[in-house]
Order: C-alpha cells, then structure tokens, then sequence
C-alpha cells in the first residue's frame, strides 16, 4: 500500500495568498497535507498519484450556514414536524450529508434542528465513520423565545402544551432561562449557540425585523458560552436585533436581511462575521410560488431579499468579514455553491467569493488548525474542478473529485 499520496494541480488556488499556482503537488500522508511543491515530473515509486494535472484544485469548501436534519422547507410552517419522528430526521439527514459533501463541501457549521440533538447523533456518525458526510460543527437545538422564530408555531391551543420536549427544547424567556438553555444545550453535545434574535422568513406568526431577545438576554448567552469556549451565531433580519446580538458579543450575523449603515459600521468594529444566505431569496420565490408555499412566507421573503442584498455590497464595501453561508435545506444540498454566483453578482471578487468559503469560514468556526486551506498540517480536504472559477465561480456547481481527511469520496 502506497505511504504517501500525491497529487498533481494543474492550477492549485491558494486562498492564503489569494492567487493560483500551476503545476504542484501536493503530498498527503494519512488524513494531513504533508508538503505544496512545484510538479517536477518525477515521483516515488511507493506513492499513490492522483493526476488533476487538467483540472483546478482548492481547498474543501466550508458552508458556515446549513441545515442537514430534516426535509426540504415547504412554506407551510413548522407544525408538520409533530408527524416527523426523530429517526425520520436522523434518516433524511444521511441523505442530506452526503449530497453536502459530494457537493465539494467538506465541512459545514449545521446551524441548528427543530429535533434537538439529532444534528450531534449524525455528527457522531461521520466522525466514526458510519455514515459519509462533512466534518460537522453543531448547534444542537435553537435558543429562541416562546413564539418566537426557533419555536413551533401555529398549533392550537389544545395542543401546544404536549409538544414533545425536544421541539422546544431552548426556549427561554428571560437571561436565566437562557443561561440554562445554553448550558442544557452545550451538555447535550453541541459545538457552539444559535440564537434566534429576531423573527424568521419560514416561521409564521413572527416578523423578520422585529428583534425577539433584548440585549441582556443575548449577552447572557455569549457570557455563558463562553465559559465552555463556545461561540454564539445570532440568527438576525431585523437592524435593530443585529445591533443589540453585535452588542451582546455575538461572533455571527445570520442573514442580516434588514441591516442599516449602524449595523454595518457595529459589525465591522466589533469584528463580527456576516454570513448571508444571498442566493436562496430567488429559490424561496420560484418554488413558493409553483408549490403553493404560504402567502406570509412569499411576502416576508420578497421584503427581506433584496434589502439583504443591498446590504450585503454595502459590508463587502465596509470590509466586514464575510463567510459563506447558504441556508441549505431549504433548498437541495447539492445545490449550495449556487450562491457563489450570487455574493460576486453583489460586490465580491470571485477570489473572496472562494476565500469565504475556505479560510474565512474556517476562522469563523475556529477551525483554521484543521481545515480552510490546502496547506501543510491541515486535514487533506481537497476538490477539483473543470474550468477557472476565478473567472466563472459557476464551474463550482460541478466538483469533480472530493477527498475528505485524504480519502477519495469523488472522482479519480
């Protein structure tokens, strides 16, 4: 059995430096990248070589905002949840992981599930082995207030008291309530907190722009994760909920939809990361209206798209970090590099487009020591595709060849 692996980049974007280099090789011994070298034409006898010598070869991509658990979102709410089992969830959500990393997606911070820990069991599973799918960072359950746009909406009154309790279970309503459901949801397996500061597009009976925590509360969940060195991701729409959640500490801005020029100015001097699901507006408003998603959702959803856009070109201009996030599961996982097209459309170079999604999710997530880039030491998590996608970032959308921790998933 060969000892080393090598492989041979036609064109390898290095995303540290923010340019490409041809003809290297790249050296992986066990799950690491062991050396970068200029391809010289000759290679051990005992190696293993992998040529992409045509191709172009990146780092695996990172996607910080995605959902594995579960089915696809119907717009009809999130009361149908009560005739799914968590089986069905932990079932669907194999399927969904391996799709991800088919994808070229190697990692993913999953950004929560209504079932709580059900996103942890499946982690457990790709680490062991057991199931193909991205290395995973998880958030276990929502830290969200009652009615609010983590909770389970619209069930009548009769029946909302016998929710089974991991459906809610981080609800909360005041700062000790949400001290406890962090340290609940931590002891329960997860790798970081998501709260939910305002309402949500997809949960109905809540507005997007209203904030649903006030600044203590947040700040008590980053206060509290912090004692476990965990970080807070803030789902926020509204201004006034980016503000408060920027505050409070929180390290991510998720959608940012309705965000004001304070707001930006807060995240970009607090360091604060924004990962905004730019692309999955337009697939919400296609598919709503063809499948008959509720008329509340397809209304938030068209009132929040292209102002989180707007808002978008304005933090690439700012110079506010920006990881690359999709929402995914509301749309097909295969389908999450769509959204490169989009953040270039709105600002960014195709360069930072793939940087967000390499090394700057790899910040985010605390994980450059493992993963973001095709550097010697990191995890050998590798793609390659046809075609520049510094020029066209759509060749994205078609990943050739997948290696995760050195192991061939796709391709050669």
């Amino acid at each position: 059995m060969a000892d080393t692996t090598l492989i041979r980049a036609g064109r390898l974007v290095d995303v540290l430096a923010g340019d490409v280099k041809r003809a290297q090789v790249i050296s992986v011994r066990g799950q690491r990248i062991e050396s970068i070298e200029p391809d010289g034409g000759t290679y051990g006898e005992r190696a293993r070589v992998i040529d992409l010598s045509q191709f172009t070869v990146l780092p695996g991509l990172i996607d910080c905002h995605a959902h594995l658990i579960g089915e696809l979102e119907t717009g009809h709410g999130y009361a149908a949840l009560l005739q799914r089992s968590g089986a069905q969830e932990a079932l669907s959500g194999v399927r969904n992981a391996r799709d991800t990393l088919m994808a070229g997606f190697t990692s993913v911070r999953d950004i929560g599930t209504f079932r709580a820990f059900v996103d942890v069991a499946l982690r457990d599973a790709i680490d062991r082995g057991d199931v193909l799918g991205p290395r995973m960072m998880c958030a276990g359950a929502y830290v969200t207030c009652s009615g609010g746009g983590g909770d389970l909406t619209g069930l009548p009154p009769d029946v909302d008291a016998i929710v089974p309790r991991d459906l809610r279970f981080g609800v909360a309503n005041s700062a000790d309530e949400v001290r406890n459901a962090v340290r609940r949801i931590l002891h329960g397996g997860a790798d970081f907190i998501k709260v939910i500061a305002t309402g949500a597009v997809l949960t109905e009976g809540t507005v997007p722009g209203a904030p649903e925590f006030s600044e203590e509360e947040l700040r008590a969940a980053v206060e509290e994760a912090a004692l476990y060195k965990k970080h807070v991701a803030a789902h926020a729409h509204g201004a006034e909920g980016i503000r408060r959640a920027v505050r409070a500490g929180a390290r991510s801005i998720e959608h940012g939809s309705l965000m004001d020029d304070e707001a930006i100015s807060l995240m970009e001097d607090a360091g604060a990361y924004l990962v905004a699901d730019v692309w999955n507006g337009d697939w919400i408003a296609q598919q709503g209206h063809a499948n008959g998603w509720s008329a509340e959702v397809l209304r938030k959803n068209d009132e929040t798209t292209e102002a989180q856009r707007h808002g978008f070109a304005k933090c690439v201009d700012a110079g506010v970090k920006i990881a690359f996030g999709t929402d995914s599961g509301v749309y097909p996982h295969a389908m999450a590099a769509k959204q490169f097209a989009y953040m270039v459309k709105f600002g960014m170079t195709p360069m930072q487009a793939v940087q967000s999604a390499t090394v700057v999710a790899a910040d985010l997530m605390g994980w450059r020591d493992r993963v973001g880039a095709i550097e010697p030491g990191l995890f050998a998590d590798v793609i390659a595709v046809a075609g520049d996608p510094l020029e066209d970032v759509d060749v994205l959308t078609d990943v050739g060849f997948v290696m995760k921790g050195g192991e061939i998933v796709k391709g050669a």
